[in-house]
This record gives structure tokens, C-alpha cells and sequence, in this order.
């Protein structure tokens, strides 16, 4: 079955390879065995399709890259090799980072930035980190009880909205948030007006603190001329546990996640941590679909425990 969706895929069936994206999310190994035929037919495209690639595989793309018989190619094969994560992926993109391959001056980041793409990243100490957890639980949106009037957004005036509010003594919580070292109560609050233009940041402590930080920058392009809105009515509270790290929607009505990997609607955008400007942990993702009915994009919210930060920018197609 899955060599015919190949084929299929090969020949632009988006049927196909809608079918093969949705075996990519809830059990990537399945496509291990027949991701050679997938590179032999050029179907590069989503490279979450090579999730699970082998390192036989990712050796072949590698030298690929190396012969640079396909410059043109190139951004789609750097996709792959992220969302591999494979030590020797890893080895090529940092080898690449100094040594350019043919076709790298038609991209738009170093060839390194690609890893963010699969959820991981080089610090600035040369070492490797996963940005994303492996453990995933589905968020459900619930009404909010009425509570103390909210701090106002300091550029719109919007009251500002709690997106998350998380417990690591919940065991639930502490598996999705492992990753990030947190422990104690976090509760990221931003404006949900100004984050759809700008990443937001916010102070965050184990007690449950949250400030605006003082050093977020309102870009020129924010509306001045609006009324504040009321922020959403519904706050996420957990749900099941998923099967899969990756079954999560950024499009659909409960695609909301806790924990797991991103769905980015545009390239992976990993907040910078305005205290020591290496990328943050991701913490979760809601939909904007679960927020309203005709709602669309999605918030993505991150995390980086050393420095207190936590983070909130919204992506739409």
C-alpha cells in the first residue's frame, strides 16, 4: 500500500501524499523501508516524510548534497536531513554551516538554521539540543471562570490572556515539559492581539510569576487605531495523551498540543531568547481553530528555563 501512495505521491496525487503525511505523524517508522524509492521518484516534499530515515538513507542524501548535482534541490534536501535528526545529518548541516555547498547562495539561512526545522539546534557552545519533547498530550479548550481583572497589553490595551497555565507537580505536565527543565508552576500570559504580529515575550518563576518584558518592541506595522478586544474566553486544560509526538494540527479543530512536536503553517520559527539569544524550548501549540469557529493560524508558545523567558508569536497561511 505504501509503495502505491509513493507512486502516486510521485506523480502530484495530493491524495497520496496527504495519506503518507498522516503515516509521517502517527508512526513515521512505517516509512523507513520504501523512503529510498520516495528519494529515487524526487519526492522530496514534505521532508517530514523522512522522519525515520535510516543512515543509509541520509548518507545518500548527503552525498547528494556533496556531488551538487542538484543545487537546486538543495533547500528541500537540507529539510530532510533536519527532520532525520540523524548524527550524521547533524555532522553534514555543521560541516556545510563553514563549507557551503552549490546551491547555498540561494538560500536564506545557513545551512545549520535548518535544524530548527526538525526541532533541534547547535548551541552556542558547539553542543546539540532537542528543542521539542517526545511526549505529546491533546490541549481542550475549556470556558474560563471569571476572575480579577487582567493587566492590560501595554500597546493595544487589550486585557492581556493567559494561554497556559501549567503545574510540573502534575505528572502529565512534568513529562511534557521535561525537555525544558522546568519545574513549578508556569503561566505564560501575553496579548493575543499583538502576538499575531510579534513575538511576545514575558518574565516567567516556578511560583507562577509573569511580566511583560519590558524590552518587547512594538513593530510599525501594529495597528494604533483599534479598540482593545476582549482576549479569548476559553483556556486549554489536558487532555489524552498521543500516541505520536507529531499528531498535532495547527489547522484543524483539536489539533491544540501540549508538549510533542510543532506543525509551523510557515517555516519553523523557534523564539530567540532575548537573554542569551539562543533558541527557546517549545512548549505547546493552540490552534486558533479551538478558539473559535471560524478562528484561524495558531499560537505557538516556548519556553527557555534558564533565563526565565517564555514566549508566545502566532503563525497563518
Amino acid at each position: 500500500m505504501i509503495e502505491e501512495l509513493i507512486r502516486r505521491a510521485a506523480a502530484e496525487d495530493d491524495d497520496a501524499i496527504e495519506e503518507l503525511s498522516a503515516i509521517a505523524d502517527t508512526d513515521p517508522r512505517r516509512l523507513t523501508p520504501h523512503l529510498g524509492l520516495l528519494l529515487d521518484l524526487d519526492v522530496l516534499c514534505p521532508a517530514k516524510l523522512y522522519r525515520a530515515a535510516d543512515a543509509d538513507l541520509v548518507h545518500r542524501v548527503i552525498e547528494q548534497v556533496d556531488g551538487g548535482r542538484t543545487p537546486d534541490q538543495l533547500n528541500d534536501l537540507l529539510m530532510i536531513l533536519a527532520h532525520s535528526a540523524h548524527p550524521s545529518a547533524e555532522s553534514a548541516l555543521r560541516r556545510w554551516s563553514t563549507q557551503p555547498p552549490a546551491g547555498s547562495d540561494e538560500l536564506y539561512v545557513n545551512a545549520l538554521r535548518y535544524a530548527h526545522e526538525g526541532g533541534w539546534a547547535v548551541g552556542s557552545d558547539g553542543r546539540r539540543r532537542d528543542l521539542c519533547g517526545d511526549t505529546a498530550y491533546r490541549w481542550v479548550m475549556r470556558e474560563t471562570a471569571p476572575g480579577p481583572d487582567r493587566p492590560g497589553c501595554p500597546w493595544c490595551a487589550s486585557p492581556l490572556w493567559v494561554a497556559a497555565d501549567l503545574d510540573t507537580t502534575d505528572a502529565d505536565v512534568a513529562a511534557a515539559l521535561a525537555h525544558t527543565g522546568w519545574s513549578g508552576r508556569l503561566v505564560i500570559e501575553t496579548c493575543h492581539f499583538c502576538a499575531c504580529y510579534t513575538t511576545l515575550y514575558s518574565h516567567v518563576t516556578p511560583a507562577g510569576g509573569t511580566t511583560w518584558w519590558a524590552g518587547n518592541t512594538r513593530p510599525d506595522y501594529l495597528p494604533n487605531d483599534d479598540e482593545p478586544e476582549d482576549p479569548p474566553t476559553l483556556a486549554p486544560v489536558l487532555g489524552q495523551a498521543l500516541a505520536s509526538p507529531y499528531q498535532v494540527s495547527a489547522w484543524d479543530q483539536g489539533g491544540s498540543t501540549l508538549g510533542g512536536r510543532p506543525e509551523w503553517i510557515q517555516d519553523a520559527e523557534h523564539a530567540d531568547c532575548p537573554g542569551c539569544s539562543e533558541p527557546m524550548d517549545y512548549v505547546g501549540l493552540i490552534a486558533g481553530a479551538d478558539l473559535d469557529d471560524y478562528g484561524e493560524g495558531a499560537y505557538y508558545l516556548h519556553l527557555h528555563q534558564p533565563c526565565g523567558f517564555a514566549a508566545v508569536n502566532y503563525q497563518q497561511s
